[in-house]
This record gives C-alpha cells, sequence and structure tokens, in this order.
C-alpha cells in the first residue's frame, strides 16, 4: 500500500465525525486499510466534534455538513477560531452552493463527497495534512463556475466606476493591502494563481516544501482570505496578477 509521500511513515491522526453510526463504522473500515491513517477517535455531532479536537488533537478531521445539535459547518468555524493548526475536510453528500461556500468560507481545507473513491479519499486527506486545500473534481467545478460568475461581475461594476472616475489602474478603487506582499510573495501567488500545489511550488522556485508552506500561509493573512481560491481571486482583483 502507498504511504504518505510527504512523509513516509508518519500516521496522519484523523477524527471522524459523522452522525449515523453504520456510515462511521463503513468510513473507519475503509480509511484503516491504509497504514499511514489512524482513526483517533469518533463525533456523532459538531458539538462533540470541537469537544474532541481539544482533547484528541487529531491532525485532519473528517466532517459531515448536516448534523444533530450543531452541524458540520459552524463546527468547523469554531474549530478554526479556537485550533488554527487543525486542517478539517467536509466528507459529506450535500453538494449545493450554499453548503459549499459556507464550508470553505467557515475554514474547511478541503470538501469530499461521499461517493468518492476510497484512493481519492487518501489523497484527499494526505494533501490537507500537507497544508493543501482539496476538493473533489464536481465540487472544484462549481467554485471555479461560481467565482468565475462573481469576477464576470465585479469586472463589470469595476469597469463601470473606471469608466466615471476615468480610472485607469484595476483596483485602484480597493484600499491597499496593511502589509504589502514581498516580491517572493508575489512570485509564489502568480503560480497560486496558475493553479501549482505547495510542492510544485518549491520545486519552481527551488525552495524547500515547508518555505513554499510558509509563504502561501503569509499570503493568505496579508490577503485576509480563507483558501488559495479566495487569494486568486483577490489577487486578480487587486491586479497583483
Amino acid at each position: 500500500m502507498s504511504e504518505n509521500s510527504e512523509n513516509p511513515g508518519q500516521i496522519i491522526r484523523v477524527l471522524l465525525v459523522e452522525d449515523h453510526q453504520l456510515t462511521r463504522i463503513g468510513l473507519k473500515t475503509v480509511l484503516e486499510r491504509t497504514p499511514d491513517i489512524k482513526i483517533i477517535g469518533e463525533a456523532e455531532n459538531g458539538e462533540e466534534a470541537v469537544r474532541k479536537v481539544g482533547e484528541l488533537d487529531p491532525d485532519v478531521v473528517l466532517m459531515d455538513v448536516g448534523m444533530p445539535i450543531m452541524d458540520g459547518i459552524e463546527a468547523v468555524q469554531k474549530i478554526r477560531e479556537q485550533y488554527q493548526d487543525i486542517n478539517t475536510i467536509m466528507l459529506t453528500s450535500h453538494d449545493n452552493e450554499r453548503d459549499i461556500m459556507a464550508s470553505l468560507s467557515a475554514g474547511a481545507c478541503g470538501y469530499c463527497l461521499k461517493d468518492v473513491e476510497p484512493e481519492r479519499l487518501y489523497t484527499a486527506i494526505r494533501a490537507v495534512n500537507s497544508g493543501d486545500i482539496w476538493l473533489d473534481s464536481t465540487i472544484a467545478n462549481r467554485v471555479m463556475n461560481m467565482y468565475e460568475r462573481r469576477d464576470a461581475i465585479t469586472q463589470r461594476t469595476e469597469q463601470k466606476k473606471e469608466e466615471s472616475t476615468g480610472s485607469q489602474q484595476r483596483g485602484a478603487n480597493m484600499p491597499p493591502l496593511p502589509d504589502p506582499l514581498s516580491p517572493r510573495e508575489l512570485e509564489v501567488l502568480q503560480l497560486l494563481v496558475d493553479g501549482l500545489s505547495n510542492q510544485e511550488i518549491a520545486d519552481k522556485l527551488i525552495i524547500s516544501l515547508a518555505t513554499a508552506k510558509t509563504h502561501v500561509r503569509n499570503i493568505l493573512n496579508k490577503l485576509a482570505v480563507d483558501d488559495r481560491t479566495q487569494a486568486a481571486v483577490s489577487a486578480m482583483r487587486r491586479g497583483l496578477v
């Protein structure tokens, strides 16, 4: 069986959050087929998930969206606020735009549908554990389409503003960044917009993976966004790339 390509031999500790017992049993069985992923705990609702994250300190949380007491979206937001180093993947049958965007905005690092193939789920867990964003291909297409629609509306609005004010520079009406990006961060941002992963960015710039991750994290913080897709949209709106 394949091991974690980022760090062979590393065990990824996973908290499984799902309100249906049979589904939890099935997921646990599937995930324990691979040697580098271990289920260290289970929760039946978002409230219990937040508490167990504090108790167990998992590497990755697999979170359902629709659950009693506290849903997965609210739970992700609370986990992100309290434990910033914990990465969460939404594993759900919900594929509507509202839940997708709410989950990503809350701080989820991945979004998978429950009919995902086991190997793809392993890949998602490894990718998110290494600091990347992972979206099911169907979800990724929806996200890009949503951002393209929003970006088109924004561009038309900005164009009208420029025509009325005589502005010649895209992004001139946006407030400046409190902490501007460094030249190296601008390089990384361009590669991020081009769709490169952290490892591909590291290879392209001949830097370590850890350094690439640090640059990406700093870029997200400076642009005040939660994920790489939002960073790309913000960068294009500001004329940074």
